[in-house]
């Protein structure tokens, strides 16, 4: 199996097993608030912090995949030369934005928050650890686009 059908099925698991614990967390918030009238203190923040980590990773794998949404009249109308053109164009700028913003600036949020010692209300986590999920997802962001290149050149 290559590298990179096994990075898809490490992604994929992990993606699963945060939604199935964002599933159980916010299972158990309903049950102690409405069957045992005794609410759970951490059952937000930590649903809170996993919606982040879902949906930040989820792109990642997603843009990975190349399912993410696009508005593609233009590549569609374009001759094939330029479609090759345009989706490197894409690709690139892509690439740029997951480095200046996910890597380079979660890098300084997430150095901030633990420099600073924030920490969240219920849990007492320091949320650098809940921002790190940031330059983890440009990095897989930036992995992703460099192998579309590559396949693109090849063609």
């Amino acid at each position: 199996m290559k590298f990179q059908q096994r990075f898809n099925k490490v992604l994929e698991f992990t993606l699963v097993f945060l939604m199935s614990i964002l599933v159980i967390d916010v299972l158990w918030q309903v049950i102690s608030r409405y069957l045992l009238s005794s609410p759970s203190s951490f059952t937000d923040e930590l649903a809170g912090f996993l919606l982040i980590w879902v949906g930040v990773l989820g792109a990642a794998y997603v843009a990975g995949r190349s399912e993410h949404l696009a508005i593609d009249i233009l590549i569609q109308k374009s001759s094939p030369a330029r479609q090759k053109r345009l989706l490197y164009i894409i690709h690139v700028l892509i690439l740029l934005f997951a480095l200046a913003v996910m890597v380079v600036g979660g890098i300084i949020l997430m150095y901030t928050r633990f420099v600073l010692q924030v920490k969240s209300a219920a849990l007492e986590l320091p949320l650098g650890y809940v921002y790190i999920i940031l330059p983890i997802s440009g990095l897989i962001i930036i992995y992703y686009k460099v192998l579309h290149m590559i396949e693109l050149s090849k063609t």
